[in-house]
């Protein structure tokens, strides 16, 4: 039988009242952002996420009908093809760190971003200068040590934002089913390892840099990812995030692997020849046998794609376990 139009009216009228209903039933929410209670008295309509893997943990939540636009992505060059056919349709409000201006312009109700994820200490975009505009902001969790003591990086701080962010949107399942996937992909990850290797590399994260090279210290989340991958950040005892430090400490530390951040207009070929052709680097382990792993940009920094970097990571510095491992008869 077939609905009349004011039929069909009506019924969508009811499901939307109903959809309603369930999430005003749900708020309202408080999270924890950094040292700071957030409460949320109704669903965000209009959120901006800033850099790649913010706006990746938004839509893998199902959140593009929640927000307004993204900012920095283009002007780092990070996306890749299928996240560009992802975001077709929805603004890019600016290529890098927008404006105060431009957020109040969108009339966007949250700003989903991080220190040094879209906003500065000291910077004008702030928790507090946003919250004038009536904005409120999330900020990545990995990225609090810059406003607050907090231990080395942990993959929990990942599971930690994608629950507050299902809290806040009120879609906490699909949050639990993300995080699952996650810990069962670095579980298995972990088996493998336990199984066939008892060694521990010795790790450099490369991102950028010629006269000073820009690494992760123990407050980034390369260092998780690298533990989780059966390895050892030979800047771990470096009490900061992402930041510089001279080469006379990368060679006194001599690693044996070097993971290379692939984003920019500097291709991660291009780093790894710069890497391979420098004199002071010459005696570096790393250097010598040629050892480098590639991650993307998104899976080196906070995000759904983390579990992903732990797996090529691994494979990067533990070859000879995952051989043995597909080897093993009844391996999957």
């Amino acid at each position: 039988m077939k609905m009349n139009r004011g039929l069909r009216a009506a019924v969508a009228l009811l499901l939307a009242c109903a959809s309603a209903a369930a999430h005003a039933g749900h708020y309202p929410v408080t999270v924890r952002s950094c040292n700071r209670d957030v409460t949320f008295t109704q669903i965000p309509a209009r959120a901006v996420s800033n850099d790649l893997n913010l706006t990746e943990m938004m839509l893998a939540l199902g959140l593009r009908t929640r927000m307004a636009g993204f900012t920095g992505i283009s002007g780092w060059k990070t996306a890749d093809p299928a996240l560009q056919a992802a975001l077709l349709g929805l603004p890019e409000l600016a290529r890098r760190y927008p404006s105060l201006e431009t957020l109040a312009a969108a009339h966007a109700d949250l700003y989903v971003a991080g220190w040094n994820y879209g906003m500065r200490v000291g910077g004008p975009i702030t928790p507090q200068t946003l919250a004038r505009f009536d904005i409120a902001t999330y900020e990545l969790t990995e990225s609090c040590s810059h406003v607050m003591p907090r231990p080395a990086a942990s993959l929990d701080d990942v599971y930690n934002d994608l629950r507050n962010l299902g809290a806040i949107f009120d879609v906490e399942a699909r949050a639990r089913m993300l995080i699952a996937s996650m810990q069962s992909r670095v579980a298995d990850v972990r088996r493998v390892l336990n199984a066939n290797t008892q060694t521990t590399p010795r790790v450099l994260v490369y991102d950028s840099g010629e006269d000073k090279p820009f690494t992760a210290g123990a407050l980034a989340m390369p260092t998780a990812l690298i533990r989780a991958a059966g390895g050892r950040n030979v800047m771990d005892d470096v009490a900061q995030s992402w930041t510089q430090v001279s080469w006379e400490s990368v060679v006194a530390r001599d690693p044996q692997v070097i993971v290379i951040v692939d984003y920019g207009a500097v291709t991660a070929a291009q780093k790894e020849a710069f890497l391979l052709s420098s004199p002071a680097l010459a005696n570096v382990a790393a250097i010598r046998a040629r050892r480098f792993v590639v991650v993307a940009y998104d899976a080196a920094t906070p995000g759904v794609r983390n579990a992903q970097a732990v797996e090529t990571i691994a494979r990067g510095l533990h070859p000879e376990a995952f051989a043995a491992h597909n080897n093993t008869p009844g391996t999957p």
